[in-house]
């Protein structure tokens, strides 16, 4: 059972956020442009047992902080079907804070935007001042 019931409206709220749903996969989808940064499924008759049954986010995460994050919090986990090195999957029905949570959901995004053109970045930006 998730836990997060609010995580769709927090990454909606994100300054230029799409989100689609991938039937094939079974993904609710978050870009920025085209540019995914975060991606919702619940992997259901998977082998690995790490992420079978499980509701989870896969956020976009600095290699670095992402092994360490790996090895500090027992729901997060290697990205689910993503670079497993720039990805992590973070499970929704642990006890990670939601404080928490949120702060991966917002570095995601900024590493994905941080990828897009200035201009891109800044009509964003200059939108979500306009709010």
């Amino acid at each position: 059972m998730m836990r997060y019931e609010w995580l769709d409206g927090f990454l909606l709220s994100l300054p230029g956020c799409e989100k689609d749903y991938k039937p094939e996969w079974g993904w609710f989808r978050y870009m920025i442009r085209g540019k995914l940064f975060a991606a919702v499924c619940s992997p259901k008759g998977m082998k690995d047992e790490a992420y079978n049954g499980h509701d989870l986010v896969n956020l976009k995460c600095d290699p670095q902080k992402a092994e360490l994050l790996r090895a500090q919090y027992p729901e997060i986990l290697p990205g689910f079907y993503c670079d497993k090195r720039l990805w992590i999957a973070v499970l929704l029905d642990g006890d990670l804070d939601g404080g928490f949570l949120e702060e991966l959901c917002r570095e995601s995004y900024r590493l994905i935007l941080a990828k897009l053109p200035k201009y891109v970045q800044k009509e964003i930006l200059e939108k979500q001042e306009a709010e």
